[in-house]
């Protein structure tokens, strides 16, 4: 059997306060991986709810997960809570160190970097975000997807789905990629090009960086604390 025939065992993290369609976008992707299993894993078998209430229940607690060759990490505001909680950090490093790809989303990459998993990698994260990379060790990359070895990170939100659609393509092959894509319809027209802070009106960047000032303020102060237990050294501006 040729590597590309294995068997692969793909897992989520699920947590409190995460956005669900950095779970549930790449979901629909690596669900469809050809000879593949899937599974949702959290902290307990209790619901969550995502940042804007939406219910979700994990399949498994993490120490039942088997040995994993995906790791997803999702992003969302919960992030926050498990940058320092060093049950889930050890979970995510022990899976990480087995794994064939860690696949990040948005603020996931948060996750992965107070892990200890981006230090001299390159990486990327939502747009508010990339700034903290760098306390991390890593090197940012204002990319949609970023692939540095079996790491791949993505940008915000939506940008998941491209990601999984590269993770598929490194597992399975173009083709196999390509498959899944079409089978969703994956084709994206967005009516407005206001996708990215570099193309939306200032109007409506501004208006997001004030929603998100009181969570990434949080950020700074806990990716400070990291950086401080990792041993990187702060940068002069964040």
């Amino acid at each position: 059997m040729s590597p590309e025939d294995q068997p692969l065992k793909i897992g989520s993290l699920l947590f409190d306060g995460l956005d669900q369609i950095d779970l549930t976008g790449p979901f629909e992707v690596l669900i469809r991986i050809p000879n593949s299993t899937y599974r949702i894993y959290g902290t307990s078998l209790e619901p969550v709810w995502d940042v804007k209430g939406l219910q979700l229940t994990p399949e498994a607690t993490l120490s039942k997960a088997p040995q994993l060759d995906v790791l997803h990490i999702p992003g969302g505001p919960g992030q926050e809570a498990l940058m320092e909680d060093e049950a889930v950090l050890d979970w995510v490093r022990r899976q990480a160190a087995g794994a064939k790809i860690v696949f990040s989303v948005c603020t996931g990459a948060l996750i992965c970097g107070a892990a200890g998993l981006l230090q001299g990698r390159r990486a990327t994260t939502y747009w508010t975000a990339l700034h903290l990379l760098p306390y991390f060790g890593a090197t940012p990359a204002e990319e949609r997807v970023v692939v540095d070895g079996n790491l791949v990170c993505t940008a915000g939100v939506t940008a998941g789905i491209d990601g999984a659609l590269r993770v598929a393509a490194m597992l399975r092959g173009d083709e196999a990629a390509e498959t899944i894509q079409l089978y969703m319809q994956y084709a994206p027209e967005p009516p407005f090009n206001a996708g990215s802070p570099e193309t939306a009106p200032p109007e409506a960047v501004a208006r997001v960086r004030e929603s998100a000032a009181e969570i990434m303020a949080r950020r700074e102060v806990t990716a400070r604390r990291v950086a401080e237990r990792l041993g990187i050294a702060l940068p002069s501006k964040a």
